[in-house]
């Protein structure tokens, strides 16, 4: 689930700019389509840029974007007629019909921030690495530490470790770690999320267990240690769920 921003000047929900976006899971916040609020887009992963009604202010901002030295993907939505004049110079990193579906809307904002996160990791050899408090995690060699232990994870477990630790504190339902970690093919039911989050608690041990909060009733969490005490900052609240004894 990524940060997207839909800078629009017309008056109406993102599902109407573009319907495909309301099947998708990701947060979408909508501002005026001008050069103020490229102010916000460092909390954002993507950027669409309503083309649909004004191509021509719409190619404008997508050029501002790219001399202001925004470090982040622009989508630009346009009509098929639009599509028809759309040239390379522009600035946007990708072009997508207001008409489109979900897949392949979903793919093309995938692809644009993968293309953008493969030319960090080119240009910073550290951008791979994972640094949440005393857990360290190599997305490169598919290792984990943590207090500098190497942990012995397997591929779904590390993949959990360091999609939590990439979101510290944010809370993620068991549906939403199903599909960010498992994939929306995968057709299982959550308790395996449970399964997979009390062995990652039992390889980190007593001392860390508590690094993965269970929010009650919600799902789980990264929980960032107290400077102070060394402590995790809430202890975890345990559920029947995650007293399960065997995998789905």
């Amino acid at each position: 689930m990524s940060t997207l921003l839909l800078l629009t000047s017309a008056l109406q929900p993102s599902a109407e700019v573009l319907p495909g976006l309301g099947l998708l899971g990701h947060q979408v916040r909508i501002l005026p389509a001008e050069g103020s609020a490229l102010l916000d887009a460092p909390g954002a992963d993507l950027l669409l840029v309503d083309g649909r009604q004004d191509l021509a202010h719409a190619r404008d901002l997508c050029r501002l974007i790219r001399t202001t030295g925004t470090d982040v993907p622009v989508l630009l939505v346009v009509t098929e007629g639009g599509l028809a004049v759309v040239q390379h110079d522009w600035g946007m990193d990708d072009v997508v019909l207001h008409t489109c579906g979900p897949a392949e809307l979903e793919a093309r904002i995938k692809l644009a921030i993968g293309r953008l996160r493969a030319q960090r990791e080119a240009d910073d050899p550290e951008s791979h690495v994972i640094r949440t408090g005393e857990v360290v995690v190599d997305d490169a060699t598919y290792t984990a530490k943590v207090s500098g232990r190497s942990l012995d994870l397997t591929f779904k477990e590390f993949e959990l470790l360091k999609y939590l630790a990439q979101h510290p504190g944010r809370v993620f339902s068991r549906q939403q770690l199903l599909q960010e970690v498992w994939g929306y093919d995968y057709f299982g039911g959550t308790r395996t999320v449970d399964v997979h989050v009390r062995r990652l608690r039992a390889k980190l041990g007593p001392e860390n267990e508590t690094l993965i909060g269970t929010v009650r009733n919600v799902g789980y969490r990264f929980v960032l240690r107290s400077k102070a005490t060394g402590a995790a900052d809430e202890p975890a609240e345990q559920t029947a769920a995650d007293h399960v004894s065997s995998d789905a």
